[in-house]
Parts: C-alpha cells; sequence; structure tokens
C-alpha cells in the first residue's frame, strides 16, 4: 500500500483535524462572533467600537491572571517577533541574560546579543528537549565568567521548537532592579502561571490564544513600565513603531499606536472570555494538562515512539514531541494524515527529527487527540 491511497476510516478520523502548533486552530463560535462583527470590523481603531474590543481584552486578560490592580495590560503590532526588538530597545538597559533551549529563545538572545547600543548577551544554552533558567549562579556555573550580572533575564515559558515548559520563578540571586522577561507566545492561557513572578509576560495571540498573528500583548509590572520610561528620557534613540512608551500610553486609551488587525482583536477577546467562562486559568491549565496526557502516555507505551522531552517535569502540556525509531517514517506519517485531512503535526522545520508535534491547546477537543492517536496508530499499521 502506498501513502497516496490509505485511507483512514471516518470512524478513526477527528472531528477538526487541525493540531499546528501555530497558526493554531480557531473555534467556531470564534468564527461565528467574528461574522457578526460588521459593526466593527473596517471601522476607525481611534473610535469607541475597536477600543471597546480592546477594553474586553485587557479586562479580560486581568481576570485571566488575576493580576494585581498595579499591573498593566500593553499591546502592539507586530507579534513576539516584534517585541524582542520593542524589549532590546525599551527594557534592557545595558546586558541581557538569556536561557535558550529551541528556536524561539535563541531569537530573542539573538536581538539582544546583536543590537548595537548593547552589551553582549548572557546566553544559557541547552539542548533542546531539556530547559534552562538564567540567572548569575546558572550563568557563572556554564560560562565560567566572573561578572555574570545583568538588568534583564530572559527565558520562554514554553518552548515551541521543541515542546519544553519551564515553571515560572523569579530566580533569587538576580539584582532587585533586575526584570524577569518571559516568552509566553505559545504557553499563555494554558499554562500555570503566576504573574507576580514576572516583570514582563508577553505573547502572541495566534498559539493557544486562538486567534491570529500580528499582534503582542504583554503584562508589565510596575518595575518595567517605569523602566520603559528611564530608558526613553536617556534619550536612547528608539524607532516610532518599536517605542514601549508609547505603546504603553495608547494602550492605557485602549488602542494601539497604529491600525490593527480588528479581526485578531475580536477572535482575541472570544478566547479569552470562552476560557474565563468555563473557568479561567486554572479550567484552561487542566484541560491542556489531560489532553497532552493522551498523546504522552500513548507515546511511553507505544513500541516505535516515546516523547522527545525525556524529563516528565519538561514536557509541555500544550505543545507535545514525539520521537519516532527509525521503522517509522515520520514524514511520511504526517504526510498519510495530512491527505485524510489531519494537518500540521510536522516537526518544527529546523530541530530536523523524525517526529511529530502535535499542539494540545485549550481549543483542542481531547476526543480529538484520542481520534488523532488512532489514526496515527491506523497509519503506522498500513505502511507497514
Amino acid at each position: 500500500m502506498t501513502a497516496t491511497n490509505i485511507t483512514i476510516p471516518d470512524e478513526l478520523l477527528p472531528a477538526d483535524g487541525r493540531f499546528g502548533a501555530g497558526p493554531a486552530r480557531i473555534r467556531t463560535a470564534q468564527i461565528e462572533a467574528l461574522n457578526s462583527a460588521a459593526d466593527v470590523l473596517g471601522t476607525s481603531h481611534r473610535q469607541a467600537p475597536v477600543k471597546n474590543l480592546v477594553a474586553r481584552i485587557r479586562t479580560g486578560l486581568a481576570e485571566l491572571f488575576n493580576l494585581p490592580s498595579d499591573y498593566e495590560v500593553v499591546l502592539g503590532n507586530g507579534g513576539s517577533t516584534a517585541f524582542w526588538d520593542v524589549a532590546a530597545f525599551g527594557l534592557v538597559r545595558e546586558r541581557a541574560a538569556h536561557a535558550t533551549f529551541g528556536e524561539f529563545g535563541q531569537k530573542f538572545a539573538k536581538a539582544t546579543d546583536e543590537a548595537p547600543h548593547l552589551q553582549d548577551s548572557l546566553i544559557l544554552k541547552a539542548e533542546p528537549g531539556t530547559s534552562a533558567i538564567p540567572s548569575p549562579a546558572s550563568l557563572a556555573e556554564a560560562t565560567g565568567a566572573s561578572d555574570v550580572t545583568a538588568d534583564v533575564y530572559a527565558w520562554p515559558h514554553n518552548e515551541t521548537s521543541t515542546g519544553v515548559a519551564t515553571t515560572i520563578a523569579r530566580p533569587q540571586d538576580i539584582d532587585e532592579d533586575a526584570l524577569v522577561v518571559i516568552d509566553a507566545t505559545s504557553g499563555a492561557g494554558g499554562l500555570p502561571v503566576d504573574i507576580t513572578e514576572t516583570d514582563v509576560y508577553y505573547f502572541a495571540p495566534q498559539k493557544n490564544m486562538g486567534s491570529d498573528g500580528g499582534l503582542w500583548v504583554a503584562i508589565m509590572s510596575p518595575k518595567a513600565i517605569a523602566r520603559a520610561q528611564e530608558i526613553k528620557d536617556s534619550g536612547r534613540w528608539i524607532p516610532a513603531s518599536l517605542d514601549l512608551v508609547t505603546a504603553i500610553e495608547n494602550s492605557r486609551k485602549n488602542q494601539t499606536y497604529n491600525t490593527p488587525a480588528v479581526a485578531t482583536l475580536v477572535l482575541l477577546a472570544e478566547q479569552i472570555e470562552w476560557i474565563n467562562g468555563n473557568g479561567g486559568l486554572e479550567w484552561a491549565a487542566a484541560r491542556t494538562r489531560e489532553t497532552s496526557g493522551f498523546v504522552y502516555d500513548w507515546a511511553d507505551a507505544a513500541e516505535v515512539a516515546h516523547p522527545f522531552v525525556e524529563d516528565p517535569e519538561d514536557r509541555s502540556s500544550v505543545v507535545t514531541t514525539i520521537d519516532f525509531d527509525d521503522s517509522v517514517d515520520a514524514a511520511l506519517v504526517a504526510s498519510v494524515l495530512r491527505n485524510n485531512g489531519i494537518v500540521d503535526v510536522e516537526p518544527y522545520r529546523k530541530l530536523g527529527r523524525n517526529q511529530l508535534r502535535i499542539a494540545t491547546f485549550v481549543s483542542v477537543d481531547p476526543e480529538d487527540v484520542k481520534a488523532l492517536l488512532a489514526s496515527i496508530d491506523f497509519v503506522i499499521d498500513a505502511l507497514a
């Protein structure tokens, strides 16, 4: 039997075949809300209808993350990639320290390391499939350097490329004035977190938040807001589109500096309110933990597969990565699945492993994951 003529029985197929790690599936109810948003789409983002939409997002996130009253929700255009440059210009005073254990942590580290107005970054590298947390102690041990202090300490909450998640806690040995800046792009709203352990918790909405791309959202502590103002007042040149103080000031007015994708705002507001309406972050984290558990239990029991992330404490509950032995061609399995309407389970392209990557975001129905795993079993047997 060839890959092109393998047909998975209908009774095995998931109701929704989208399992991508971003852009991720958007729920039908969100799409229906978008269809009903004619009074907002195509209207000025400086007027009440769109500003009210931004207010829904900011208020909803304050509820979702149980924010202290002095933390602020800030929005800007461009996604997390743009926010790395925003942070390099507007949050790092002199030097940043990073932990990198996958593609996206590396990209933020590169942004601060190559910034001509900053000192070379301190970078703690861990092998893909493992985790690390930057601190003076861990950096000194890894690099042997005598000066390992920084004014920003950054790492991902969830490394989308590898399926590694971290527990967010402020390193105890960093300076009181230092900022903890967490990339939560694929983890926000699906992994547990105490926001008070961070100064900036930022994400883009096209992953667990079930929206489209082109936007960044940063939850900022008073200390982070003061740092942005301090750097702005220092006279540092900052491109207008990357000016964090401008983004803060506009967000306080429930708007963005320049025109946002209003459809993205609609989808995001609906997702936040759906999560809050079902029980908030505790409910969402329990759901993703259950759903990802099906994948890990299946891989642990399989003769031809195993979780890529060996330490269960490092395994993400929103992005799962499963390695296969040489008897299974994972790329061929993914191709057959795609031919049958099950899409985007290919591994991260630069990781280069014989692997499937399955998103178990909060929008993914647990029953769909069970059906996916049954479909994978069927394909493997058919290809044998």
